[in-house]
């Protein structure tokens, strides 16, 4: 890789930074093509990504970004899982680690505040934006199920009420 290369890289992730709500770091260490290929298919999924990186050149693209803080996490084999929903990358990133123990979640940020393992554990225990707007859709139908079923009630037992006098009368 050239140095007008390393500098696009550097500039593209820089820019990734900066649109990206969350990033978690991890380290791949062991981890095969088919098993990345189908980690970063789960992560296209719920709409987050996932790059291996070069540690020297993210360092760089770090620098004036509000994950700055991240910098001493970048040794090693590492990777980045990043998305702009807050809770994708690392709901996806926790619970592939859960199978497959070659992934090993170091932390994160999510905006300015880093995060730890237990901290990117517990944000990854949280619905994502999906699973919330169809808890409020359901919640919002729920109560015009009810009163459907309300205003259908008092048809029914007068049905019934009729029903069972005629066949008294019938009876009689």
């Amino acid at each position: 890789m050239d140095r007008a290369e390393k500098e696009d890289l550097v500039a593209s992730m820089h820019q990734t930074f900066e649109e990206s709500s969350i990033i978690v770091v991890t380290h791949y260490s062991g981890l095969t093509v088919a098993e990345l290929g189908d980690l970063r298919d789960r992560m296209r999924e719920a709409g987050a990504s996932f790059k291996v990186t070069k540690n020297r050149l993210t360092r760089r693209a770090l620098e004036g970004t509000k994950y700055q803080p991240l910098n001493d996490m970048f040794t090693g084999p590492t990777a980045i899982a990043y998305s702009e929903d807050p809770v994708a990358a690392a709901k996806v990133a926790v619970n592939f680690s859960k199978d497959n123990e070659k992934l090993i979640v170091l932390g994160g940020a999510l905006g300015d505040e880093q995060l730890d393992i237990a901290a990117v554990k517990a944000l990854a225990s949280l619905p994502s934006m999906d699973e919330l707007r169809a808890k409020i859709v359901g919640m919002l139908k729920t109560p015009a199920t009810r009163v459907a079923g309300v205003l259908q009630a008092p048809a029914g037992q007068i049905a019934r009420v009729i029903g069972a006098k005629a066949a008294q009368g019938e009876a009689a």
